[in-house]
């Protein structure tokens, strides 16, 4: 089940015995906690029906004594079990013995008096498990990161819903300076709704003054404008960053990785590879394949090689002392900019 539809039932619906929220993504997790927590109130349920067990500090047997507890003057308790590490593959020291059992056998017949709810906040879960199947047939709620169109959906409705717009421009900029990750865009998105305001209509100027960049962010910016042959605007940058007290030699590390991005990209494309299979070979985000994708295709494949091999023998030149690190990047951009514009 995913998300909406979780909150829908957890706000309207009668509620189940048995709930396992899985994924990692924490706004959404926060989501759900506070529809619990809600429900708890609108139902009139006195505070000493709520309970919380960390499993890293507390065994299954005092969770299981507590959901066959009756509830306090109401119809349920509610009961949240945080980190059971004991679906996952990991091993933990100095952790209570847990009777994985006794909550197999517990699942098998959930009293309806007690809505426990495991919060399995974790990348992956061991599904070879006894226990993890077990929990997985319960009611199980889908927390992962939100792939890009659903991101997308997800907060145009947000900011249609507070009657403010956005242009596509200032939303692209937006997402990719929040890492297409949905607790860094909420954290953000309120400050340019307020500046917004009712009616009003968030700006690619909005976003660039309000939503911070990170050091990634300006080498992304600065890799566009050396691939652009735009050697003014890349030296801007360049010093930009500099006067901010960032280190060449860790900006060329950074710039390093971001071509080696593209070029790992070309080569994958040249074999057949589309966008989702580059993500996950890289292991990085699919958005971040997709820009790549884009900027790779204005430029062959022995000019991306011959940037990384330079831009690597600058690196060890400057770490051996053969070479001037302020010197050798700007030699780059003026060298790499000017052959771009051939």
């Amino acid at each position: 089940m995913n998300t909406q539809e979780a909150l829908q039932q957890i706000r309207t619906a009668p509620l189940k015995p048995v709930y396992l929220v899985t994924g990692t993504e924490d706004y959404l997790i926060q989501e759900i906690r506070q529809a619990f927590i809600d429900r708890m109130k609108k139902d009139d349920l006195e505070e000493l029906n709520f309970m919380s067990f960390d499993m890293e500090e507390s065994g299954l047997g005092a969770v299981i004594d507590e959901a066959e507890t009756m509830p306090f003057f109401g119809d349920y308790r509610l009961i949240f079990v945080e980190k059971p590490y004991f679906l996952t593959g990991e091993k933990k020291s100095n952790t209570p013995e847990q009777d994985t059992d006794g909550l197999v056998d517990y699942l098998k017949r959930p009293l309806d008096t007690s809505i426990v709810v495991f919060w399995a906040n974790y990348p992956k879960l061991d599904a070879r498990k006894k226990i993890t199947k077990a929990l997985k047939k319960t009611e199980t709620i889908d927390a992962a990161p939100l792939q890009e169109r659903e991101l997308r959906n997800f907060l145009q409705r947000y900011i249609s819903n507070e009657n403010v717009k956005i242009s596509k421009e200032a939303f692209d900029l937006f997402l990719r300076l929040t890492d297409f990750d949905l607790s860094k865009a909420m954290n953000e998105i309120e400050k340019l709704l307020l500046l917004a305001g009712d009616g009003g209509t968030i700006t690619l100027q909005l976003v660039q003054d309000l939503v911070p960049k990170t050091l990634e962010h300006n080498i992304f910016e600065l890799t566009e404008q050396i691939l652009k042959g735009d050697t003014a605007k890349a030296y801007q940058t360049y010093e930009e960053l500099h006067l901010q007290g960032e280190e060449t030699i860790k900006l060329t590390a950074i710039l390093i990785g971001q071509i080696r991005l593209l070029l790992q990209t070309k080569v994958l494309q040249k074999i057949g590879y589309q966008q989702a299979n580059i993500a996950e070979t890289l292991g990085v985000h699919p958005y971040r394949v997709k820009l790549a994708m884009q900027q790779v295709a204005k430029f062959p494949l022995n000019l991306l090689v011959s940037m990384y091999d330079e831009l690597v023998e600058n690196d060890y030149e400057v770490k051996t002392g053969q070479a001037d690190k302020e010197i050798n990047f700007q030699l780059f951009i003026l060298k790499t900019t000017e052959k771009i514009k051939k």
